[in-house]
């Protein structure tokens, strides 16, 4: 018996449906459901032959083929188009078959696109495209987005502008709020391309908001592919770890889509992020998955883009450990790989590999091979990842090195570094100022590395020295805020979190579970970062300052910045114009004992420990100094006289409680990221008002800024239930002092959100970044405030971190625990000092001599 060559209109209103369904899933990047709906579909009406019926079967493959590519494989989505054009040739000639024709090769094209095939989907997109122009303007809306795509990945970021300014124009013209979202995801690809990532973070974030809001739970698809956008944008910025934290989120999602496509991309991405924190063993898991999963696919581009994130995990790991003869076959296979990356047209990838090549063969010490496989890579395009730019440098500039040409590895690291600082000045946020840094960070240290040599007993050597640790240091600290970006979004985040923290705070209090509330947080302050990046930007950049420059503005007081090499600590010493290098002592036990010295000073901080305890800890940590003070300070003050010492301090060095040690006591110290920061801080401003604030829960509090209005008669004072964040932050706008005692907290997984403890609850670091004419002098009666969290290339974050590099000129802060009753000496002898004339390092070193090891402050900035 023969098939029915009509089905009935039932029938073919359920294929249409789940069509719909289908379509919908598809949009929405969920091709695995997709994939469901539509072979229900095509079983409905795979036997008729009816017009109708052969029209929806032809828009149900068409629509299985694109679905079926992500899901299978390209050639199982080539071959549902394949079958989608036989059936169409069953229909009669008119518009229906005609429209279905462009279709069909609409949708060839984007499975090839999706393959990697640029070339080959942009003929056919540029082939279609005049009919649409003038037919149905919906697809010629997808169709503009989806060319986009292509011209961006055959790096011609022009044409994908134009494509793209115009596919925007016609979304809102049409009132297609879900096409706006993808085009605005896109223009994030396009902004990245060009390396402006902050830009990049406001598109997508746009885009993530048009998903959530027009369409809640309806888009989690979308919303996965969104934070997968993200995260790449964050590798560019260095930001490994939170580049990690958004894939991390997003991958659950992708796996439960059904995305294979995207599943591995993501876990490319996640490789990359693996990388950047060293993992890696993990790095390598996950670049060999998604090699797999692209090959099942049928892939070749993108597998051979992940087998070079393997590739790179395996070279970073013999880098790391300096044993570049474990693995002789990999300089050969990374060639090779570049070979077959380059046939497929994958430019910067294949150059990354050859680069790679480069430098596990001047490890071998094969440095005619090494030269010649430098030699075949071409200089890189604006548009390459500002990554792989700096491992072309570093390459030339080891290379240098290995053949006895130093001058010319230091031209390298200076080109490469003024490249870094080019990108840099466009990211916009500290976040993303800060992890720039660590994609220069080899090439900086291979650059001091070459001048330290050279500096040891030369006056002039030392000098260049301290000029390329300036070039290296002095930048998150150097650029001019701009007026933040006012987003009610960020400024509703910020609230709840705060509500939320002090909801945390009573649970505790009560012994009640606080898990939950623990992860909405966290949540709340992942949301409030991504807003950051592109609502609080930094704005023109300050020259790095020359010795000269320095050396006039120290007049008498001393410098000392300090670098380890070789397992050793040095400082570069400036001092009445000479410049010297001394050695100090082991790198690892000088940080070690500064660790254990730390601890120490946070079990002494109770007001109330029992005496046998308190004389114990306190003989430990006499012990510690001593060991601290023989090792760096100790050679320092010979010199010094009663002048003030100025420390650029190095990495876990930033939380040395520098008033403990023996010969630096009652001696002005004021500590700098660098010199060319501490010279920008020394500028004073006209602001006169003092603001005195008491946060909750510190005995004593009230009563202490109280004291203080005899000292400051005329101060604003904020205390009791009128300390609010709101009350708090406003007031500190445009004073000359502002005194703040409260609970506080350092924030090390993410240092922006350091916080001060209020009536309604934390007044975040981040919120200080927005302040207009941030307080010239800030005390921190609070502890652990002038801690930082050290960020590749030793950019230091942290609460008082933040204010520095807002404007203020000076902070003092604690870098360990502080009993209430010596912060409260502390300062009421630190304000009596300040009110007498004493400059603030003078001030807070006489202080702290009064009983050092309980008053762990610093002065940071200008003293």
């Amino acid at each position: 018996m023969s098939a029915p060559s009509s089905l009935s209109d039932r029938v073919i209103a359920e294929a249409s449906d789940l069509y719909a369904r289908g379509r919908a899933a598809s949009f929405d990047q969920r091709p695995a459901v997709a994939v469901r709906l539509f072979r229900r579909a095509l079983n409905r009406v795979s036997r008729g032959e009816a017009p109708a019926s052969l029209e929806i079967q032809v828009r149900v493959l068409i629509s299985l083929g694109a679905a079926d590519a992500e899901v299978t494989s390209t050639e199982a989505g080539l071959a549902r188009l394949a079958a989608a054009e036989t059936a169409r040739q069953r229909l009669p000639a008119g518009e229906t078959r005609a429209e279905l024709g462009l279709i069909v090769n609409l949708q060839r094209a984007v499975v090839v696109m999706r393959a990697g095939r640029f070339a080959e989907a942009l003929v056919l997109y540029d082939t279609v495209m005049p009919q649409l122009e003038v037919g149905d303007q919906l697809l010629f809306l997808r169709t503009l987005n989806n060319r986009a795509l292509v011209h961006m990945a055959l790096n011609q970021p022009a044409a994908a502008q134009a494509d793209l300014v115009r596919a925007l124009e016609l979304s809102l013209a049409l009132g297609q709020p879900r096409l706006e979202g993808k085009i605005r995801q896109n223009l994030g690809d396009h902004a990245q391309l060009l390396g402006d990532v902050p830009q990049a973070l406001f598109h997508y974030e746009e885009a993530a908001r048009i998903f959530v809001d027009f369409f809640e739970e309806e888009s989690p698809g979308s919303l996965a592919v969104v934070r997968l956008d993200q995260a790449r944008a964050l590798l560019t910025a260095g930001l490994g770890e939170e580049a990690a934290r958004h894939l991390d989120e997003a991958l659950p999602q992708l796996r439960a889509n059904g995305s294979g496509q995207h599943i591995a991309e993501a876990e490319v991405a996640r490789a990359a992020a693996a990388l950047l924190e060293g993992d890696f063993a993990l790095a390598r898991k996950f670049a060999s998955d998604a090699r797999r999963r692209f090959l099942r696919r049928g892939n070749t581009t993108w597998a051979e883009i992940a087998g070079l994130a393997r590739f790179r995990a395996d070279a970073h790991k013999i880098l790391s450990t300096r044993d570049a003869r474990s693995t002789p076959r990999l300089p050969a296979e990374l060639v090779a790989l570049a070979e077959r990356l380059s046939a497929l047209g994958v430019r910067d990838e294949a150059a990354v590999a050859r680069l790679l090549a480069v430098r596990l063969l001047l490890r071998r010490e094969e440095f005619d091979e090494a030269a010649k496989v430098l030699a075949g890579v071409p200089k890189p395009r604006e548009t390459a990842p500002i990554d792989h730019r700096m491992l072309f440098r570093l390459c030339r500039a080891e290379l240098a090195v290995a053949t006895g040409r130093p001058r010319s590895a230091l031209a390298q690291a200076r080109a490469g570094l003024r490249e870094l600082g080019m990108i840099r000045d466009r990211m916009g946020g500290l976040d993303l100022v800060c992890g720039t840094a660590v994609h220069g960070e080899e090439l900086g240290r291979l650059a001091m590395q070459l001048v330290l040599r050279r500096a040891r007993n030369n006056a002039a050597g030392a000098r260049r020295m301290f000029a390329w640790l300036e070039r290296t240091r002095a930048q998150v600290y150097r650029y001019e805020p701009l007026p933040v970006i006012e987003d009610p979004v960020l400024s509703k985040h910020i609230t709840a979190m705060r509500h939320l923290q002090r909801t945390i705070q009573r649970a505790r209090a009560e012994g009640e579970p606080v898990k939950a509330l623990e992860q909405r947080y966290s949540a709340l302050q992942h949301e409030a970062s991504r807003l950051g990046w592109y609502t609080s930007p930094w704005g023109r950049p300050r020259p790095v300052a020359t010795p000269d420059e320095v050396v006039e503005q120290l007049g008498d007081r001393v410098l000392v910045s300090l670098v380890p090499y070789n397992g050793q600590l040095y400082s570069v010493v400036v001092d009445r114009g000479w410049f010297r290098l001394l050695k100090l002592g082991p790198y690892q036990d000088i940080v070690e004992t500064a660790k254990q010295l730390h601890a120490d000073l946070d079990a002494l901080a109770p007001d109330h420990l029992p005496p046998m305890l308190a004389e114990t800890v306190a003989a430990s940590a006499v012990r510690r100094a001593d060991k601290l003070d023989a090792l760096i300070s100790a050679s320092l003050v010979k010199t010094l006289d009663d002048r003030e010492l100025v420390i650029v301090p190095i990495g876990q060095l930033y939380a040395m409680p520098w008033g403990a040690l023996p010969s630096l006591r009652g001696h002005a110290v004021s500590i700098a990221p660098s010199a060319t920061a501490w010279i920008t801080a020394k500028r004073a401003t006209d602001a006169d008002a003092v603001l005195l604030a008491g946060g909750p829960g510190v005995p004593g509090a009230v009563g202490e800024v109280s004291k203080l209005r005899s000292v400051y008669p005329d101060a604003r004072l904020v205390d009791g239930s009128g300390a609010t964040s709101s009350a708090v932050l406003a007031a500190l706008d445009g004073t000359r002092l502002a005194h703040l005692v409260a609970h506080g907290a350092h924030e090390p997984a993410n240092a922006l959100f350091s916080r001060l403890e209020l009536v309604d609850g934390p007044l975040f670091a981040h919120e200080t970044s927005r302040l207009a004419n941030p307080p010239e002098r800030v005390v921190l009666a609070a502890c652990e405030l002038a801690m930082s969290h050290i960020r590749p290339g030793e950019e230091a974050l942290g609460f008082a971190g933040t204010l520095l590099a807002s404007g203020s000129r000076t902070v003092i802060g604690a870098v360990a625990r502080v009993g209430d009753r010596a912060a409260a000496d502390t300062m009421a002898d630190l304000h009596r000092r300040l009110a007498d004339g004493a400059p603030p390092a003078l001030a807070l070193a006489e202080a702290i001599a009064v009983d050092p090891l309980r008053r762990p402050f610093v002065c940071l900035g200008a003293g």
